[in-house]
């Protein structure tokens, strides 16, 4: 605890230090932007930049991450197959729980699994002003370590801040999707006062049958613009209801001679099968310019989270398919009953809840010093996690020895995080800029209780990492430049790594040197990029179904795996009224060697296979991207009338690590259309009617899974549907769940501003 008294009285100190400075210079709200995980325009970072506008040109209800699958080497994905719920996003093959997500500089991650659950913020599209995504190691940030990018997005500069608004937006689509959002906002008060704030729900059936989602969420915000201080107070809060989805379809359903049910199909048919999860935000945001070359900032923040997914157990549940079976009494701490007739009954039906009862808060502050060829950045965080998790058995076809809520599990964790940093960029001279970032981040976890197999929780680790990152930018002339970057990232185990093993199996920290280089090219007409990276990671961690000295089957570490590729990005103004955009990322995703260890059904062992040069499981060679945006016109009198098509391409990729063909998800090519027209009239500031064709081709595709691989002379096909032979004549079988996306949907919206 000696860090957080240390960075919490660096930050204090500093803050207190900038209220005795005098200067004339008068803040306004773009003040608040926060620029310390933000990289600028000549950074040696490789990033991009979404703006509002392209934010909000397709923002009907879909989450986020949907709204972010045109960026360079984003794939996204959705459970329930409509972009509603729980979506998901890779960003150059990593997953979320290696993407750094920050909200107004604050870390949005969960601190254990160290996933981004869009899910608990329904809607905050419609208050976000930017966002930018850096790929690779990325700055210096809060929270755990990048390795496949961050995205930090941006919520306290809205353009509509100066003067008093309103906004209804209403959308409806496929699936019965409804968005709801009302918006409004005061304008300055007397110069120094600013209040906003959005009321949004976004409902719908989903396209997999019964994914449903019920979202509902608030934004507020409130502000004090004074001349060298600035205060802004921030809360936001979601709650969902989401049916769930997460087993995904058996391949067999979505053979073309299957009937079309099975392009839909959901194993869970318990009424109550849903994820229901509540999660508030809170942020005190200070800003102080002493005088005009001298920012200081402190955030103080509060994240409170409680909820819980709900499960029905049993063979009732799904008896046609006779997929599910009855669970043991003695693994949730009941006893065997002894019947009148002297029978024993060992197993049951029910339904259990798992809870997730959670704080976070702590403060992130920064000291931004501008002089006349160079800025220098200090800032650092200080943060806590505190996480309960439990288990209740809520109903019992046989009650035991248990009554209703019988908690069968409990554990809580803390896990303390502190970070230190320091950033400097100096120009040399007129054309050439280097770039360097050290930081110094110290992590302390540690959890005590039952887990969820009854077995004791009681570890603790402390961990430090020294994550530094060198860069420089060289401008060859007005319109284009060189840049380069070196960076060093490393992160610590997810939360199953720790419960699942002892101090004696637990693996090490990932480590990531990533090397880049880049050319970018900009003029009025065409603006492109290339960048070139090198990612090698040590100790990066895996699932080879390899068993710890506990039984589980975990994560391990593997000493040598990399991801290399380029990726161009470009606009070009074809005609005064056709823009394309347009990116492309072309990598090699791989992994030396592993062993990966096979259940045997027959002997209860497992069986071990050797591979080496493997491509990195749901990793892509090829991803992307196009936007054909025709504006037929665009005048005061006739508004403004824009037409786009917009393509994806996701090429092959496996969902595991072995290349096996039987785990290979096809390529995929899908086509939307876009059509948005902005008026002006005598009620309104602006009328926006607008819609979105979505799949327009109406492609078969699936955009994620997982498999299982084992090893039987059985023949588990006949009465499993998620099973598969791996060739005829072999004993090798796989399950396998996929998440197959909708056909051709559409969402029209209505936005009326005022």
């Amino acid at each position: 605890m000696k860090y957080n008294y240390l960075l919490l009285t660096i930050g204090v100190f500093g803050f207190l230090n900038a209220q005795s400075q005098t200067d004339s210079s008068k803040t306004t709200l773009d003040e608040f932007e926060v620029t310390t995980t933000k990289v600028g325009e000549k950074s040696p970072v490789a990033h991009e930049n979404i703006s509002k506008e392209e934010i909000d040109v397709n923002n009907h209800g879909v989450d986020l991450p949907i709204l972010l699958d045109q960026a360079t080497s984003i794939v996204t994905t959705s459970d329930a197959g409509a972009g509603v719920g729980y979506t998901g996003i890779r960003v150059r093959g990593s997953d979320a729980t290696r993407v750094n997500v920050t909200i107004n500089g604050i870390p949005f991650n969960d601190a254990e699994s160290q996933g981004a659950y869009w899910v608990n913020m329904p809607d905050i599209s419609s208050s976000t002003d930017d966002i930018q995504i850096q790929r690779g190691v990325g700055a210096s940030t809060t929270g755990a370590s990048a390795f496949g990018a961050s995205v930090n997005l941006s919520t306290l500069s809205t353009v509509n801040s100066q003067n008093p608004y309103g906004e209804i937006s209403n959308s409806y689509g496929s699936f019965n999707t409804l968005k709801n959002t009302i918006k409004l906002g005061t304008g300055l008060i007397d110069g120094k006062w600013n209040f906003e704030g959005r009321l949004s729900r976004v409902a719908s059936d989903g396209f997999i049958d019964r994914a449903s989602s019920d979202l509902n969420s608030y934004y507020l915000s409130g502000s004090y613009l004074g001349e060298k201080t600035s205060i802004q107070g921030v809360a936001f809060s979601g709650q969902e209801v989401t049916y769930q989805a997460w087993n995904g379809i058996p391949l067999s359903f979505l053979e073309e001679n299957y009937n079309d049910s099975g392009q839909t199909y959901n194993p869970y048919e318990y009424e109550n099968e849903v994820d229901n999860y509540n999660q508030s935000h809170y942020q005190l945001h200070f800003t102080n310019k002493p005088n005009r070359n001298l920012k200081l900032n402190a955030s103080l923040h509060y994240t409170r989270g409680k909820g819980y997914f709900e499960q029905y157990k049993g063979i009732g549940q799904n008896a046609s398919l006779n997929y599910f079976s009855q669970e043991s009494l003695m693994d949730y701490g009941l006893q065997d009953i002894i019947t009148s007739s002297g029978d024993t009954i060992s197993e049951t039906d029910l339904i259990r809840r798992r809870w997730l009862d959670n704080h976070f808060y702590g403060i992130v502050y920064s000291a931004e010093y501008f002089g006349e060829n160079f800025q220098f950045t200090l800032g650092g965080g200080a943060n806590q996690y505190l996480g309960g998790h439990y288990g209740e058995v809520i109903w019992s076809q046989y009650a035991s020895n248990g009554n209703i809520r019988h908690r069968y599990y409990d554990n809580d964790a803390t896990k303390n995080d502190f970070n230190v940093y320091g950033k400097l960029n100096y120009d040399l001279n007129s054309n050439f800029s280097a770039y360097i970032d050290l930081q110094q981040r110290i992590v302390s976890y540690n959890f005590t209780g039952l887990d969820q197999d009854g077995s004791e929780l009681d570890q603790t680790s402390e961990m430090s990492f020294f994550n530094p990152k060198v860069g420089f930018n060289y401008s060859l002339n007005e319109k284009s430049s060189l840049y380069a970057f070196a960076g060093l990232g490393n992160k610590e185990p997810s939360r199953d790594d720790f419960t699942e093993s002892t101090p004696d199996s637990r693996p090490s920290h990932e480590s990531l040197i990533d090397i880049e280089l880049g050319y970018r090219y900009s003029s009025e007409t065409v603006s492109i990029s290339a960048n070139f990276y090198n990612m090698h990671y040590n100790n990066q961690l895996i699932l080879t179904g390899e068993l710890n000295d506990v039984g589980s089957a975990v994560r391990v570490n593997i000493p040598d795996s990399y991801r290399r590729g380029v990726e161009l990005t470009g606009s070009f103004q074809l005609m005064d009224r056709l823009l394309w955009r347009l990116n492309a990322t072309f990598s090699e995703n791989k992994i030396a060697e592993f062993n990966e260890f096979i259940d045997n059904w027959d002997t209860g062992g497992k069986d071990s296979v050797t591979h080496t040069n493997t491509n990195i499981a749901l990793s892509p060679s090829v991803i992307g991207g196009s936007q054909l945006i025709f504006t037929p016109f665009n005048s005061v009198e006739n508004g403004k009338l824009d037409l786009a098509l917009v393509t994806k391409y996701v090429g092959d990729q496996f969902i595991d690590n072995t290349s096996s063909e039987y785990a290979k998800l096809d390529a995929y090519l899908v086509n939307d259309f876009r059509v948005s027209y902005t008026v002006k009239t005598k009620l309104f500031k602006e009328v926006v009617i607008s819609s979105w064709i979505r799949n327009l081709f109406n492609q078969n595709y699936i955009s994620n899974a997982w498999v299982y691989r084992f090893n039987t002379l059985d023949d588990p096909t006949s009465y499993d549907p998620y099973a598969n032979a791996e060739g005829s004549g072999t004993n090798s079988y796989n399950q396998i769940g996929a998440f197959n996306q909708a056909g051709i949907n559409f969402f029209v919206g209505l936005k009326l501003k005022f």
